[in-house]
């Protein structure tokens, strides 16, 4: 009589059996990179568990450093800003729907398609000369005003800045953060030494580097143009007060980025600064000027909005197809995240353009309005890390990019894939092997799934060729 461990083991042997079975079982069993066949035995995982596979990246609900969420709550407090809640909720809600500034030559382009638009009109065309090009322009220009977005360049003084820190402060950090963990979950030696953070607003950067690489970065350079941003950085910085010790060792802030082409940093970033920046020709320059300062990585972070992500694309794209190279600029650059390719990107060429963009849980700064709800929020952000050397060094696992929905048996994934494409994978265990789909189930929105040639996935059962 068979024990009932002899069962399990031969029951086992039986579902193994069968979801090798055929040769298009055997070919997906290669699709996971290191596993000579689909079982729990294999080495690819380390012996670690299917939820902690090596394409994790998702972090938990993230919370701020305590001493600066206190920091924070005491300046709020020193200086009462009249109707705090109300502004917070009107400068969140300006900055996420900002668009970028509309461009001389696109404003020309639509100036002459309304001219000949108006034109056609034969109202216009029964005046004379003089009054029908003097209304003209008038209907133009009111036109232009009626229709094109109103980019504004946004002051910065002490209230302005106070509402900005009680706004954004913990979901910029959150958002920097998990930028930051992609870098060090994926390269675990990469130990920087100096930063540079350009436009850094309230040093939210400096923290949640400090938080990442505290024991080997010692050296931080803060640039920002405005001095009452600079004052707030620091003040938040020493605990809330001018005179204290600074939390963070070895932070300097500066107005203007370093003039000399030999000083370089082993990461560079800029976080929600390029949507600041009034035109394409100083957001360019902009950004040649971070890469030369690069040695390592530059990481570029913006809002998760169709704006923000086309932003990221355009540096993206310039960083790549930077040709001339300076003495100092000897190694290319690739994109470490979250592209798994250098091709242009998915989602912008799609028949309806989407945001790639990712998610962050956090718990809130505890203001006072805050408080009533003490629900974790989610930041959405769009991310670009660009990286110096060969592309070989990263994987080149797809990027899950919506979230995976899980359902009996089988799951849904959303990846953009190493060779330029969407693909919607469905995974299940009979016809990819249990590890696939084990890691599959347990991958999220933002996670790399490891896998090898992701575009060879199968059709769904709903979209496979019936024959005939």
């Amino acid at each position: 009589m068979a024990t009932a461990k002899e069962v399990k083991f031969l029951l086992t042997c039986c579902r193994s059996c069968r979801s090798l079975r055929g040769p298009q079982s055997r070919a997906f069993a290669a699709l996971v990179p290191g596993v000579s066949q689909v079982d729990n035995n294999s080495d690819f995982l380390g012996k670690k568990p299917h939820r902690k596979h090596p394409g994790i990246l998702r972090l938990p609900h993230v919370r701020l450093p305590q001493a600066l969420a206190n920091a924070a709550q005491l300046l709020l407090l020193e200086r009462p800003v009249r109707s705090v809640e109300k502004q917070v909720q009107a400068l969140s809600n300006y900055l996420w729907s900002r668009h970028l500034p509309v461009e001389p030559e696109e404003l020309q382009r639509r100036a002459a398609d309304l001219e000949k638009k108006f034109l056609e009109n034969q109202a216009l065309l029964t005046l004379d000369s003089t009054q029908t090009e003097e209304k003209l322009r008038g209907a133009v220009l009111q036109a232009l005003r009626r229709t094109t977005y109103h980019w504004q360049r946004l002051n910065y003084n002490e209230e302005l800045s106070l509402i900005y820190m009680a706004a954004r402060l913990d979901g910029g950090f959150a958002a920097v953060f998990r930028a930051f963990h992609e870098i060090q979950a994926r390269i675990p030696e990469f130990q920087p030494q100096t930063l540079m953070d350009f436009g850094c607003g309230t040093g939210s950067v400096a923290w949640a580097a400090h938080s990442t690489w505290g024991q080997s970065l010692r050296e931080y350079v803060c640039v920002d143009s405005s001095a009452a941003m600079l004052g707030l950085a620091e003040k938040l910085l020493k605990g809330g007060s001018e005179s204290g010790k600074p939390c963070v060792p070895g932070v300097f802030f500066r107005h203007f980025l370093p003039v000399s082409p030999k000083v370089q940093f082993d990461v560079v970033v800029s976080a929600f600064a390029l949507s600041e920046l009034p035109s394409k020709a100083d957001r360019t320059e902009v950004v040649q000027n971070l890469w030369r300062k690069t040695s390592h990585f530059l990481v570029l972070v913006e809002n998760g909005t169709k704006a923000g992500h086309r932003l990221l694309m355009d540096a993206r794209d310039l960083v790549l197809q930077e040709k001339e190279k300076s003495p100092l600029d000897r190694q290319p650059g690739f994109v470490f995240a979250p592209c798994p390719h250098e091709l242009p990107c998915p989602q912008l060429t799609a028949s309806q353009p989407l945001a790639c963009s990712f998610s962050q849980a956090y718990h809130p700064i505890p203001f006072s309005w805050v408080c009533r709800n003490k629900k974790p929020k989610e930041e959405t952000f769009s991310m670009a890390i660009l990286a110096r050397g060969s592309p070989k060094e990263a994987n080149r696992w797809p990027r899950v990019t919506q979230p995976v929905l899980k359902r009996p048996r089988h799951v849904h994934c959303h990846l953009c894939c190493p060779d330029g494409h969407m693909q919607h994978a469905v995974v299940t265990a009979r016809r990819h092997g249990r590890d696939l789909y084990r890691c599959a189930r347990a991958s999220s929105w933002g996670d790399l799934l490891p896998v090898i040639a992701p575009s060879v996935f199968p059709l769904s059962p709903a979209e496979e060729p019936t024959e005939s």
